[in-house]
């Protein structure tokens, strides 16, 4: 199974017939994903790359029976779009927009509080580069023939560095079951924590890698839930090891603040909860390999 999507996840796109959407529809099409139409207020009716056009995500579900939705607007618009989503019973929201402001996230999650958790969406991003399921469905914006279908289970906040991950790991023969960007900005809608939850519940998942960055507690939460829950290994890595205290790097998250943010604390709070942690972004997919390696020993050994 795949933690998010699969083949078979009925995708739309929210803002379809912008540039953007246009561009990464055709690279999803082309992937395999099960993209069914997509959203453009006051377009509804027409067909875009050969799929229907809706003017609201409540009508797209209605009529192909959208589950999934991925988000190409502006940042201004983007609050209003995941809410839309939310409203129309999509399960699986993936904003891909760079720049919402923190105070439309934070309304974007008291509004999400309004549903019971068992009907509640789960949103991916913002600030992401999106999900992939190798050989199965891309819903984001990743270049899909870097990925190799395996058993690591790959969450990062960082989207290029997830890139060199794939890139490695399919070098040395290791492939990837689901790789998540969960996005660098401040608040954003699913953590580090709820996603190795979900890997660690997976059968099609035997390790996980974790590519945190400076700034906020997200990393130092994982390992400790990763050392109290988790049997599966799990892999760490932190950029920003020579990153000046008070300055953002990159992702609006990425400042450090306060005790515990900085990329050498969170190292040595992974180390201490037990995870193999990286040493540098050129052995990320030696790393893995190697984590794989010792898995395969110790179930020829059981045996």
């Amino acid at each position: 199974m795949s933690i998010l999507v699969d083949e078979r996840t009925r995708l739309v796109i929210q803002g379809f017939t912008g540039d953007k959407g246009t561009f990464h529809g055709k690279e999803m099409i082309a992937y395999g994903t099960n993209l069914v139409g997509g959203v453009t207020p006051g377009k509804g009716g027409k067909r875009h790359l050969e799929r229907p056009v809706f003017n609201t995500v409540k009508e797209a579900v209605r009529e192909v029976g959208a589950e999934a939705t991925i988000i190409f607007v502006p940042a201004a618009f983007c609050a209003d779009s995941i809410m839309e989503a939310a409203d129309a019973g999509v399960r699986l929201i993936c904003a891909i927009t760079d720049g919402i402001p923190a105070q439309d996230m934070m309304m974007v999650k008291r509004y999400l509080r309004r549903y019971p958790r068992e009907k509640r969406s789960t949103v991916i991003g913002p600030n992401c580069a999106g999900i992939i399921s190798p050989g199965k469905a891309l819903v984001g914006i990743m270049p899909g023939h870097i990925y190799q279908r395996g058993t690591v289970g790959l969450v990062t906040r960082s989207g290029t560095l997830g890139y060199e991950a794939a890139s490695q790991m399919k070098a040395l023969g290791v492939g990837i079951s689901t790789s998540v960007g969960i996005g660098g900005d401040p608040i954003n809608g699913s953590s580090f924590v709820d996603m190795l939850q979900r890997f660690e519940e997976d059968p099609e998942t035997e390790a996980v890698m974790m590519i945190g960055e400076i700034g906020g507690p997200q990393e130092a939460e994982a390992a400790l839930f990763a050392k109290e829950n988790m049997r599966k290994p799990v892999i760490g890595y932190v950029a920003g090891l020579t990153a000046p205290k008070g300055r953002r790097m990159g992702h609006a998250g990425a400042i450090i603040r306060a005790f515990g943010e900085s990329a050498a604390e969170k190292v040595e709070i992974m180390k201490e909860a037990g995870l193999t942690v990286v040493p540098s972004p050129a052995d990320l997919g030696a790393t893995a390999a190697r984590v794989l390696g010792g898995l395969s020993k110790r179930v020829a050994v059981g045996r």
